[in-house]
């Protein structure tokens, strides 16, 4: 009688990242990111930079919230 293999459930992400951003750094900005990684031991580099981009992000929506009036409608 055989055996049933248990598969083992891998955390895959429930909407995989398929969608690449590149961009360019000089060599200043390029070593203070190494010393960065270094300093912080951070090994998974795209997890960062995913993290701090979207605090940036989500923060500037909660400033960024609709209102009824101008900011000099409700201080006139």
């Amino acid at each position: 009688m055989k055996k049933k293999k248990k598969q083992k459930k891998t955390d895959q992400p429930k909407s995989p990242r398929v969608h690449r951003i590149t961009f360019m750094l000089n060599n200043d900005e390029h070593k203070a990111l190494l010393n960065h990684f270094s300093k912080y031991k951070i090994e998974n580099k795209s997890r960062w930079f995913r993290e701090i981009i979207f605090t940036h992000v989500l923060r500037t929506l909660e400033e960024d919230y609709p209102t009824l009036f101008n900011e000099s409608e409700m201080r006139g």
